[in-house]
């Protein structure tokens, strides 16, 4: 699978240079949450693997990105929203870009930002929680282009400020903005003109993904109505599918998995997961639906072989399980209580499991039950970023910290 959708990622982005190593964007190169990479060490001492380096950070919940050597990392400090360059390696810092910021989140839990950078076409992409999208030069950190979402759009303000992760489909980057006629709006990558603008659907915490439906490039979005699978050079509404909490004070967070043409949607608050086949002329018929077996509140699971495993469950009521589920059916193979919410990354033939305790967990992908191999304490409560490997290395952080390890043998 993830070579399939490795190539597919190419195909959508023809003169991206990719390393296979590289983790560029949110979930990595396909944004399914696999790694290419193999023969690495998970015999790890109590403490963890060894650290490499580490450094103090600001506030966010953006996961790092890496490129080659540069790793970027994208974080408040004060009023200011700061993208950060740093070698990969040794985390000695190369530039660093910053914009002020006016986000103050209404619930206290953490002023941003929420999203995670894209790096394509030789520029990060950022936006940052008060709709702050702009686009900077990897080599020297130069400002290319930026707009801000909320003065142009005026999109209703969400609970917790801009979270979408931008997506990146050749020379366009797309965004679930949320505003009546922009809902999703696609922006040329070189200048950061709008392209096209489609559906009125208001924005949720979801990132969208790219993928191939009836041998067309597809944008796949989870906006705040539901799924919608958008035409990439136009923006044509291709299939649609109503699938969001009835209670209004809910997110949708997870990012829509998409295996040929079946399409898997995930959403906590009594609403639960959704699998859905893809036919001709927009038509889609559910394989299988129901809360029981797969809610996610804001994880993205991922799909090994012909299973997810991800997290069921709430983090706010403390309930969240780790599960293995049949992708076909919806069964529950396997359940570990008390696991917590979960970030995962599919490699070297297991799973790796960073959650929102700050612990690094590595277990195998089985059906066949739980087992662990391998556990370390490493961060502080609340641990929300993803993780990214790139190289043999491993970058995790929290709101305090990013650190860098070593899984190299």
């Amino acid at each position: 699978m993830f070579r399939f959708v490795f190539c597919l990622c190419l195909t959508l982005t023809p003169t991206l240079t990719l390393r296979a190593a590289d983790w560029p964007q949110l979930h990595g190169p396909a944004r399914d949450g696999h790694s290419a990479e193999t023969k690495l060490n998970w015999d790890w001492p109590k403490a963890g693997p060894p650290v490499v380096w580490k450094i103090d950070t600001g506030s966010g919940w953006a996961s790092p990105v890496v490129s080659g050597e540069n790793l970027i990392l994208f974080h408040r400090v004060g009023d200011e929203e700061i993208v950060l360059c740093l070698n990969a390696t040794t985390g000695k810092e190369k530039w660093k870009f910053a914009y002020r910021t006016k986000y103050k989140d209404d619930f206290g839990f953490d002023d941003g930002p929420r999203a995670t950078p894209t790096i394509a076409e030789g520029k990060v992409h950022t936006l940052g929680a008060n709709g702050d999208l702009t686009a900077v030069d990897l080599a020297t950190g130069k400002k290319e282009w930026a707009c801000n979402l909320m003065d142009d759009y005026r999109p209703a303000k969400g609970f917790f400020g801009v979270a979408c992760s931008p997506l990146v489909m050749g020379k366009r980057v797309l965004v679930n903005v949320g505003a009546k006629g922009a809902g999703v709006v696609c922006f040329d990558i070189a200048d950061g003109k709008a392209v096209w603008k489609s559906t009125d659907d208001g924005p949720s915490y979801s990132s969208p993904t790219a993928a191939v439906i009836d041998g067309k490039p597809v944008a796949v979005f989870l906006t705040r109505a539901g799924l919608r699978v958008l035409e990439a050079d136009s923006g044509k509404s291709l299939y649609d599918f109503a699938w969001r909490p009835r209670d209004n004070n809910s997110v949708q967070g997870a990012t829509p998995l998409v295996w040929e043409s079946e399409i898997f949607l995930t959403v906590s608050y009594s609403t639960g997961g959704v699998l859905l086949k893809a036919k001709k002329d927009g038509e889609l018929t559910e394989m299988w639906s129901n809360d029981k077996s797969l809610s996610s509140q804001y994880n993205t699971p991922v799909r090994v072989g012909d299973y997810l495993y991800g997290t069921h469950g709430r983090s706010d009521l403390g309930a969240a399980q780790l599960r293995c589920v049949a992708w076909k059916t919806g069964e529950v193979k396997w359940s570990e209580a008390k696991f917590g919410v979960t970030s995962l990354i599919a490699v070297d033939g297991g799973l790796l499991a960073l959650n929102e305790a700050g612990e690094l967990v590595r277990f195998d992908a089985s059906p066949d039950g739980y087992k662990e191999r391998a556990r370390a304490a490493l961060l502080t409560k609340p641990t929300r970023p993803s993780p990214a490997l790139a190289n043999g290395l491993l970058y995790v952080r929290d709101g305090k910290q990013l650190v860098c390890l070593s899984l190299k043998k």
